[in-house]
């Protein structure tokens, strides 16, 4: 590699100054040697054809970051807050806990404890789920966050438990004094006919950053339970984000997921949800919008190995100036998942001539009694709406911001989370123009259509 610096050779440098909890030994040895093994990834590793990860190799992220000074909390405060979200907040601020700005709370059914505080039944629970569910073959980041196993968040609902509030994991990152990585590890857990909210929130301070965040989350739901999930990308467009969600389900659990994410210089999300028994559903919905330079990388694999399972898959992204955008969504139908009905919808808004979408929806059939549908579109504004709207007196600008966020709004109003979407609907409108009043009328025809 002619680049300044190896990027994989100073991560297992760096990997062996770390402190090792001995809970977590086999998972970071294993993992380390899986990255070992691993060649970085170039435009011939098919996985990772169109992600540019040039920039992980100018500089050297392979060094920890400093905690975060909590004492201006209305500050740090302002970049994730959520107005009328009644739900319980946990943060971390560069991967650690920052208690000022989290709730306390005591609810029986469930916990919400990091790793190193987790009693003795509660290890015996993270000791068999984690790292049990992601896979490594195809994402090296994933091995090498594995080979940083030593702290996370364990949140765990006990069986026949419903949460009524929402669980909030606000994941902050802050510039360093020098480059930097962040490892984060979230493991959930439900127990046979639970059910709970997760919003999992990733969000940075409006300064350039410095920081490579290495995240990965594991979901594990039992038989009959269901997790509504939100991963919701905000970070400022410099960060570097290397994200996987890792879900197993069960007899008749179902996932329900949304997903947001803003462009950044990298942004990686990798998510593998497995169908293990009959009956189980997966929902998926995703936006993303990047602009001026970002790109965005979405990576799907839905795995059905079981009969009787159910999987619907809707992305849609909006790409202006000169921003790129990666889609890769792939169902594979085993052998043994008879019945199986799956659907996957990938459809791409071009607002320049210089932004880039490549989009590659794929289905593995390897069952004979299937119902399985797949389809991708790329397409510019729509030259006789726009021609309509402004023939009705519509400003050229604001016909054109109306029909892009009319793209992406009915994915909006799919959220069940009322304060979720009056929260993110202003900031997804200023993606699409700065001019405030136009804003606001959009945001008004918005929430009217909401309430009619």
């Amino acid at each position: 590699m002619s680049e300044a610096f190896n990027y994989s050779n100073d991560a297992l440098a760096f990997a062996q100054q770390q402190d090792a909890n001995p809970l977590f030994a086999t998972i970071r040895e294993q993992g380390l040697a899986e990255f070992a093994e691993m060649p970085f990834p170039t435009r011939k590793t098919e996985d990772w054809k169109y992600t540019n990860l040039r920039a992980l190799t100018q500089a050297n992220f392979n060094q920890g970051a400093t905690q975060f000074d909590v004492a201006d909390l209305e500050s740090a405060q302002a970049t994730f807050e959520i107005p009328e979200l009644n739900a319980i907040r946990l943060v971390f601020v560069n991967g650690a806990f920052a208690s000022e700005l989290s709730d306390e709370f005591n609810h029986a059914g469930f916990s919400l404890v990091q790793f190193s505080d987790a009693n003795d039944e509660q290890k015996a629970i993270i000791e068999a789920r984690l790292a049990k569910t992601c896979v490594t073959d195809r994402n090296l980041f994933t091995a090498l966050n594995n080979g940083f196993a030593n702290e996370g968040l364990f949140i765990h609902v006990e069986k026949n438990q419903r949460i009524e509030q929402p669980i909030q994991v606000v994941n902050l990152s802050t510039p360093q004094a020098a480059e930097a990585t962040v490892f984060a590890r979230h493991l959930i857990v439900l127990e046979n006919h639970a059910e709970a909210t997760v919003i999992e929130q990733f969000v940075s301070t409006a300064e350039t950053q410095n920081t490579v965040i290495n995240q990965v989350s594991e979901v594990v739901i039992g038989d009959g339970a269901k997790l509504n999930h939100y991963r919701l990308h905000t970070e400022d467009e410099s960060a570097i984000h290397l994200g996987a969600l890792y879900v197993d389900l069960n007899r008749d659990s179902q996932f329900e997921s949304y997903q947001l994410a803003l462009g950044s210089k990298i942004k990686r999300l990798d998510i593998v949800v497995n169908h293990n028994q009959p009956g189980s559903h997966c929902e998926m919905a995703g936006v993303y919008l990047p602009k001026n330079e970002q790109q965005v990388d979405f990576h799907t694999y839905i795995e059905h190995k079981a009969a009787h399972c159910t999987t619907n898959e809707v992305y849609r992204g909006i790409m202006a100036d000169k921003s790129k955008a990666v889609f890769n969504g792939r169902i594979h139908i085993h052998p043994d998942a008879q019945k199986t009905l799956a659907e996957l919808s990938n459809k791409n808004l071009l607002l320049s001539n210089k932004a880039e979408i490549n989009t590659k929806p794929e289905l593995e059939i390897y069952a004979d009694d299937v119902r399985c549908a797949h389809g991708a579109t790329v397409a510019q504004l729509d030259e006789k709406a726009r021609f309509y709207l402004q023939s009705r007196g519509v400003s050229r600008q604001e016909a054109e911001v109306m029909l892009s966020f009319g793209f992406i709004n009915e994915l909006l109003d799919s959220m069940p989370i009322e304060a979720l979407r009056h929260h993110l609907r202003p900031m997804l409108a200023q993606q699409f123009t700065s001019n405030k009043a136009l804003t606001k009328h959009l945001l008004d025809e918005a929430l009217e259509a909401e309430e009619a």
